[in-house]
Protein backbone atom coordinates (compact mmCIF):
# COMPACT_ATOMS: atom_id res chain seq x y z
CA UNK A 1 0.00 0.00 0.00
CA UNK A 2 1.07 3.19 -0.75
CA UNK A 3 2.06 5.39 2.02
CA UNK A 4 1.16 9.20 1.80
CA UNK A 5 3.36 12.08 1.75
CA UNK A 6 1.36 13.83 4.62
CA UNK A 7 -1.73 12.25 6.28
CA UNK A 8 -3.78 14.41 8.63
CA UNK A 9 -6.10 13.02 10.68
CA UNK A 10 -9.22 14.19 12.73
CA UNK A 11 -7.98 17.95 12.75
CA UNK A 12 -9.31 20.14 15.46
CA UNK A 13 -8.52 23.82 14.53
CA UNK A 14 -9.99 26.60 16.97
CA UNK A 15 -9.69 30.10 17.25
CA UNK A 16 -10.13 32.80 20.33
CA UNK A 17 -12.65 35.69 18.78
CA UNK A 18 -13.48 38.66 21.92
CA UNK A 19 -13.70 35.64 24.48
CA UNK A 20 -15.68 33.42 21.88
CA UNK A 21 -14.27 30.04 20.50
CA UNK A 22 -14.92 29.25 16.89
CA UNK A 23 -13.87 25.93 15.78
CA UNK A 24 -12.83 26.17 12.32
CA UNK A 25 -11.92 23.14 11.46
CA UNK A 26 -14.40 20.03 12.54
CA UNK A 27 -12.38 16.59 12.99
CA UNK A 28 -10.74 16.83 9.16
CA UNK A 29 -9.17 14.01 7.94
CA UNK A 30 -6.66 13.90 4.69
CA UNK A 31 -4.25 11.71 2.51
CA UNK A 32 -1.71 13.58 0.44
CA UNK A 33 0.67 11.20 -1.96
CA UNK A 34 3.62 12.24 -3.37
CA UNK A 35 3.39 13.38 -7.02
CA UNK A 36 -0.67 14.10 -6.54
CA UNK A 37 -2.20 17.60 -7.66
CA UNK A 38 -4.88 17.91 -5.17
CA UNK A 39 -7.15 20.67 -5.47
CA UNK A 40 -9.31 21.56 -1.68
CA UNK A 41 -12.93 23.53 -3.21
CA UNK A 42 -15.16 25.15 -1.11
CA UNK A 43 -17.00 28.03 -0.59
CA UNK A 44 -15.10 31.44 1.14
CA UNK A 45 -15.27 30.24 5.06
CA UNK A 46 -15.14 26.91 4.37
CA UNK A 47 -11.86 26.50 6.13
CA UNK A 48 -9.53 25.61 3.44
CA UNK A 49 -7.36 27.84 4.09
CA UNK A 50 -6.84 27.32 7.71
CA UNK A 51 -6.39 23.92 6.78
CA UNK A 52 -3.41 23.90 5.19
CA UNK A 53 -2.31 26.64 7.20
CA UNK A 54 -1.77 24.19 9.92
CA UNK A 55 0.48 22.35 7.57
CA UNK A 56 3.49 24.72 7.87
CA UNK A 57 2.49 26.93 11.38
CA UNK A 58 1.04 30.05 9.92
CA UNK A 59 -2.20 29.85 12.19
CA UNK A 60 -2.91 33.44 13.58
CA UNK A 61 -1.57 34.02 17.05
CA UNK A 62 -5.26 33.36 18.15
CA UNK A 63 -5.36 30.21 16.25
CA UNK A 64 -4.36 26.47 18.01
CA UNK A 65 -4.87 22.75 16.48
CA UNK A 66 -6.80 21.44 19.75
CA UNK A 67 -7.02 17.67 19.00
CA UNK A 68 -5.79 15.32 15.86
CA UNK A 69 -2.61 14.71 14.25
CA UNK A 70 -0.30 15.71 11.12
CA UNK A 71 2.23 13.65 9.91
CA UNK A 72 4.62 14.30 7.46
CA UNK A 73 8.25 12.67 7.55
CA UNK A 74 7.28 10.50 10.83
CA UNK A 75 7.13 14.01 12.61
CA UNK A 76 3.31 15.01 14.18
CA UNK A 77 3.25 18.73 12.73
CA UNK A 78 0.15 18.86 15.02
CA UNK A 79 2.47 18.92 18.29
CA UNK A 80 4.80 21.89 16.89
CA UNK A 81 4.65 24.76 19.36
CA UNK A 82 7.38 27.14 18.11
CA UNK A 83 9.16 28.50 15.36
CA UNK A 84 12.53 26.96 16.04
CA UNK A 85 10.36 23.83 15.04
CA UNK A 86 8.77 25.04 12.13
CA UNK A 87 11.71 26.83 10.47
CA UNK A 88 13.05 23.18 9.44
CA UNK A 89 9.51 22.30 7.63
CA UNK A 90 8.42 25.62 6.46
CA UNK A 91 9.52 27.30 3.50
CA UNK A 92 12.05 24.31 3.41
CA UNK A 93 10.00 21.03 2.94
CA UNK A 94 6.60 22.38 2.91
CA UNK A 95 6.02 25.71 1.43
CA UNK A 96 3.49 28.34 0.25
CA UNK A 97 2.08 30.31 -2.63
CA UNK A 98 -0.49 33.34 -1.26
CA UNK A 99 -3.01 34.68 -3.38
CA UNK A 100 -2.05 38.20 -3.13
CA UNK A 101 1.42 38.58 -4.32
CA UNK A 102 1.73 42.47 -3.64
CA UNK A 103 0.82 41.36 0.22
CA UNK A 104 3.19 38.88 0.13
CA UNK A 105 6.48 40.96 -1.01
CA UNK A 106 8.64 43.60 0.86
CA UNK A 107 7.78 46.95 -1.52
CA UNK A 108 11.11 48.60 0.37
CA UNK A 109 13.27 45.38 -1.38
CA UNK A 110 14.43 44.60 -4.33
CA UNK A 111 13.79 41.34 -6.07
CA UNK A 112 16.25 39.69 -6.35
CA UNK A 113 17.24 40.18 -2.21
CA UNK A 114 14.30 38.70 -1.57
CA UNK A 115 14.42 35.78 -3.43
CA UNK A 116 18.14 35.28 -1.87
CA UNK A 117 17.12 35.72 1.30
CA UNK A 118 14.80 32.71 1.38
CA UNK A 119 17.80 30.85 -0.37
CA UNK A 120 20.09 31.59 2.13
CA UNK A 121 17.99 30.97 5.01
CA UNK A 122 17.00 26.98 3.61
CA UNK A 123 20.15 26.02 2.57
CA UNK A 124 24.26 26.67 3.15
CA UNK A 125 24.48 28.81 0.02
CA UNK A 126 25.70 32.41 0.27
CA UNK A 127 27.08 35.63 -1.65
CA UNK A 128 27.69 34.55 -5.65
CA UNK A 129 26.65 31.41 -4.74
CA UNK A 130 23.35 32.39 -3.20
CA UNK A 131 23.10 34.83 -6.16
CA UNK A 132 23.71 32.53 -9.05
CA UNK A 133 20.37 30.21 -7.36
CA UNK A 134 18.48 33.53 -6.98
CA UNK A 135 18.84 34.04 -10.95
CA UNK A 136 18.44 30.45 -11.89
CA UNK A 137 14.75 30.77 -9.83
CA UNK A 138 14.45 34.15 -12.12
CA UNK A 139 14.53 32.04 -14.81
CA UNK A 140 12.94 28.91 -14.10
CA UNK A 141 9.70 30.92 -13.05
CA UNK A 142 9.67 32.39 -16.80
CA UNK A 143 11.08 35.64 -16.24
CA UNK A 144 13.43 37.07 -18.57
CA UNK A 145 16.61 39.31 -18.22
CA UNK A 146 16.61 37.98 -14.63
CA UNK A 147 20.14 39.77 -13.64
CA UNK A 148 18.02 43.26 -14.21
CA UNK A 149 14.85 41.91 -12.60
CA UNK A 150 17.39 40.79 -9.89
CA UNK A 151 17.82 44.20 -8.86
CA UNK A 152 13.83 45.96 -9.36
CA UNK A 153 11.36 46.65 -6.90
CA UNK A 154 7.75 45.00 -6.83
CA UNK A 155 6.34 47.91 -7.71
CA UNK A 156 7.89 47.67 -11.45
CA UNK A 157 6.51 44.46 -11.99
CA UNK A 158 2.93 43.41 -13.30
CA UNK A 159 0.45 41.07 -11.05
CA UNK A 160 1.35 38.13 -12.67
CA UNK A 161 5.12 38.88 -13.01
CA UNK A 162 4.69 39.64 -8.84
CA UNK A 163 3.11 35.92 -8.80
CA UNK A 164 5.82 34.62 -10.69
CA UNK A 165 8.37 36.27 -8.52
CA UNK A 166 6.17 34.87 -5.06
CA UNK A 167 6.79 30.91 -6.67
CA UNK A 168 10.23 31.73 -7.29
CA UNK A 169 10.77 32.03 -3.53
CA UNK A 170 8.43 29.35 -2.24
CA UNK A 171 10.60 27.33 -4.92
CA UNK A 172 13.88 28.65 -3.13
CA UNK A 173 14.64 25.07 -1.44
CA UNK A 174 12.59 22.72 -3.93
CA UNK A 175 10.56 21.62 -1.43
CA UNK A 176 8.35 18.68 -1.66
CA UNK A 177 5.02 20.00 -1.01
CA UNK A 178 4.10 23.24 -2.37
CA UNK A 179 0.72 24.92 -1.55
CA UNK A 180 -0.99 27.56 -3.84
CA UNK A 181 -3.63 29.61 -2.30
CA UNK A 182 -5.97 30.65 -4.54
CA UNK A 183 -2.72 31.43 -7.12
CA UNK A 184 -5.03 32.65 -10.05
CA UNK A 185 -7.32 35.07 -7.66
CA UNK A 186 -6.56 38.39 -8.74
CA UNK A 187 -5.50 37.91 -12.39
CA UNK A 188 -6.79 37.95 -15.64
CA UNK A 189 -7.59 34.71 -17.87
CA UNK A 190 -4.78 34.53 -20.02
CA UNK A 191 -2.33 35.24 -17.38
CA UNK A 192 -4.11 32.56 -14.97
CA UNK A 193 -3.30 29.80 -17.86
CA UNK A 194 0.27 30.95 -17.64
CA UNK A 195 0.77 30.77 -13.90
CA UNK A 196 -1.09 27.56 -13.83
CA UNK A 197 1.29 26.08 -16.70
CA UNK A 198 4.17 27.53 -15.07
CA UNK A 199 3.37 25.50 -11.95
CA UNK A 200 2.39 22.21 -13.55
CA UNK A 201 6.22 22.70 -15.45
CA UNK A 202 7.90 23.23 -11.48
CA UNK A 203 5.83 20.15 -10.39
CA UNK A 204 7.49 18.19 -13.14
CA UNK A 205 11.05 19.51 -12.89
CA UNK A 206 11.27 19.09 -9.23
CA UNK A 207 8.99 16.33 -8.26
CA UNK A 208 6.73 18.71 -6.49
CA UNK A 209 3.50 17.41 -4.73
CA UNK A 210 0.72 20.36 -5.13
CA UNK A 211 -2.21 21.42 -2.96
CA UNK A 212 -4.57 24.23 -5.14
CA UNK A 213 -6.99 25.97 -2.59
CA UNK A 214 -9.31 27.22 -4.85
CA UNK A 215 -13.24 28.01 -5.34
CA UNK A 216 -13.09 27.87 -9.32
CA UNK A 217 -14.33 24.42 -10.59
CA UNK A 218 -12.87 25.56 -14.13
CA UNK A 219 -9.36 25.69 -12.50
CA UNK A 220 -9.68 22.29 -10.77
CA UNK A 221 -10.63 20.45 -13.43
CA UNK A 222 -7.65 21.58 -15.63
CA UNK A 223 -4.83 20.72 -13.37
CA UNK A 224 -6.04 18.58 -10.78
CA UNK A 225 -5.51 14.65 -10.32
CA UNK A 226 -7.61 14.66 -7.06
CA UNK A 227 -10.37 16.94 -5.11
CA UNK A 228 -11.49 17.53 -1.29
CA UNK A 229 -14.31 18.94 -0.85
CA UNK A 230 -14.64 21.10 2.41
CA UNK A 231 -17.82 22.75 3.94
CA UNK A 232 -18.10 24.16 7.56
CA UNK A 233 -14.28 22.85 8.32
CA UNK A 234 -14.98 19.35 7.50
CA UNK A 235 -13.78 17.45 4.48
CA UNK A 236 -16.85 16.18 2.93
CA UNK A 237 -16.67 14.08 0.33
CA UNK A 238 -12.99 12.98 -1.55
CA UNK A 239 -11.68 11.55 -5.32
CA UNK A 240 -10.03 11.55 -7.77
CA UNK A 241 -10.93 14.31 -9.59
CA UNK A 242 -12.98 12.41 -12.64
CA UNK A 243 -14.83 10.87 -9.80
CA UNK A 244 -15.88 14.28 -8.42
CA UNK A 245 -16.94 15.99 -11.19
CA UNK A 246 -18.77 12.19 -12.96
CA UNK A 247 -19.75 10.59 -9.74
CA UNK A 248 -20.09 12.91 -7.30
CA UNK A 249 -22.13 11.55 -3.98
CA UNK A 250 -22.73 14.44 -1.33
CA UNK A 251 -25.00 16.92 -2.09
CA UNK A 252 -23.22 19.84 -1.02
CA UNK A 253 -20.47 18.40 -3.96
CA UNK A 254 -23.91 18.47 -6.65
CA UNK A 255 -24.76 21.85 -5.77
CA UNK A 256 -20.79 23.12 -6.18
CA UNK A 257 -20.88 21.75 -9.66
CA UNK A 258 -24.74 22.69 -10.53
CA UNK A 259 -23.09 26.32 -9.79
CA UNK A 260 -20.48 26.29 -12.54
CA UNK A 261 -21.17 29.06 -14.56
CA UNK A 262 -20.46 27.04 -18.10
CA UNK A 263 -23.25 24.91 -17.32
CA UNK A 264 -25.54 27.28 -17.00
CA UNK A 265 -28.55 27.60 -19.90
CA UNK A 266 -29.51 30.19 -21.50
CA UNK A 267 -32.48 32.90 -20.44
CA UNK A 268 -32.11 31.15 -17.11
CA UNK A 269 -30.76 32.04 -13.83
CA UNK A 270 -27.64 30.60 -12.57
CA UNK A 271 -28.34 27.92 -10.16
CA UNK A 272 -27.01 29.18 -6.61
CA UNK A 273 -26.71 27.78 -3.02
CA UNK A 274 -29.72 29.06 -0.88
CA UNK A 275 -28.92 30.09 2.71
CA UNK A 276 -25.47 30.36 4.85
CA UNK A 277 -22.80 28.16 6.00
CA UNK A 278 -23.28 27.31 9.72
CA UNK A 279 -22.25 29.92 12.54
CA UNK A 280 -18.52 27.95 13.75
CA UNK A 281 -19.13 29.67 17.01
CA UNK A 282 -22.58 27.41 17.77
CA UNK A 283 -21.90 23.37 18.00
CA UNK A 284 -22.84 21.83 15.05
CA UNK A 285 -25.50 18.94 15.38
CA UNK A 286 -25.73 16.24 12.66
CA UNK A 287 -24.75 17.13 8.66
CA UNK A 288 -23.45 20.61 8.98
CA UNK A 289 -25.21 21.01 5.25
CA UNK A 290 -28.44 19.68 6.09
CA UNK A 291 -30.26 22.52 6.74
CA UNK A 292 -29.23 24.16 3.46
CA UNK A 293 -29.70 20.81 1.74
CA UNK A 294 -33.39 20.24 0.20
CA UNK A 295 -32.74 16.32 0.02
CA UNK A 296 -31.95 16.13 3.60
CA UNK A 297 -33.18 13.07 5.53
CA UNK A 298 -34.45 13.55 9.07
CA UNK A 299 -31.00 11.54 10.43
CA UNK A 300 -29.22 14.62 8.68
CA UNK A 301 -30.65 17.02 11.66
CA UNK A 302 -29.73 14.39 14.47
CA UNK A 303 -26.22 12.85 14.00
CA UNK A 304 -23.46 13.53 12.29
CA UNK A 305 -22.58 10.78 8.83
CA UNK A 306 -19.53 8.96 8.77
CA UNK A 307 -17.62 8.71 5.78
CA UNK A 308 -19.00 6.19 3.26
CA UNK A 309 -16.48 4.42 0.56
CA UNK A 310 -18.06 4.76 -2.86
CA UNK A 311 -14.36 2.95 -4.29
CA UNK A 312 -10.95 2.38 -3.32
CA UNK A 313 -10.13 6.54 -3.80
CA UNK A 314 -13.85 7.95 -3.14
CA UNK A 315 -15.37 8.43 0.08
CA UNK A 316 -17.65 11.08 1.25
CA UNK A 317 -19.50 11.96 4.64
CA UNK A 318 -23.38 11.62 3.57
CA UNK A 319 -26.19 9.38 4.94
CA UNK A 320 -27.41 8.95 1.47
CA UNK A 321 -24.73 6.18 0.79
CA UNK A 322 -25.59 4.20 4.20
CA UNK A 323 -27.61 0.98 2.85
CA UNK A 324 -30.32 2.08 4.41
CA UNK A 325 -31.00 5.44 2.75
CA UNK A 326 -33.78 5.80 0.72
CA UNK A 327 -32.16 5.93 -3.35
CA UNK A 328 -32.33 9.68 -4.65
CA UNK A 329 -30.66 10.71 -7.98
CA UNK A 330 -28.70 14.14 -8.04
CA UNK A 331 -29.80 16.58 -9.66
CA UNK A 332 -30.48 16.57 -13.77
CA UNK A 333 -27.62 18.92 -14.30
CA UNK A 334 -25.02 16.66 -12.60
CA UNK A 335 -26.28 13.68 -14.14
CA UNK A 336 -25.58 15.12 -17.97
CA UNK A 337 -22.35 16.57 -16.48
CA UNK A 338 -20.08 14.38 -18.34
CA UNK A 339 -21.19 15.44 -21.49
CA UNK A 340 -21.71 18.86 -20.95
CA UNK A 341 -18.36 19.19 -19.29
CA UNK A 342 -16.48 18.50 -22.01
CA UNK A 343 -16.76 22.16 -23.22
CA UNK A 344 -15.34 23.07 -19.59
CA UNK A 345 -12.25 21.00 -20.11
CA UNK A 346 -11.50 22.15 -23.06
Amino acid sequence: MVQPILAAKDVTIKFSLRGRILTAIRGASLNLYAGQTLAIVGESGSGKSVFTKSFVGMLDSNGWVESGEIMFEGQDLAKFKHDKEWSAIRGCKIAMVFQDPMTALNPLRTIGLQIQEAVELHSDARGSVAKARTLELLRDVGIDDALHRYHQFPHEFSGGMRQRVVIAIAMACSPRILICDEPTTALDVTIQAQILGLIRTLQERYNLTVIYITHDLGVVANVATAVAVMYAGDIIEYGTSSEIFYNAQHPYTWALLSSLPQLGIKGQPLYSIKGTPPNLFAEIVGDAFAPRNPLALKIDFVERPPYFQVSPTHYARTWLLDPRAPKIDPPATIKHLREKFVGVRA
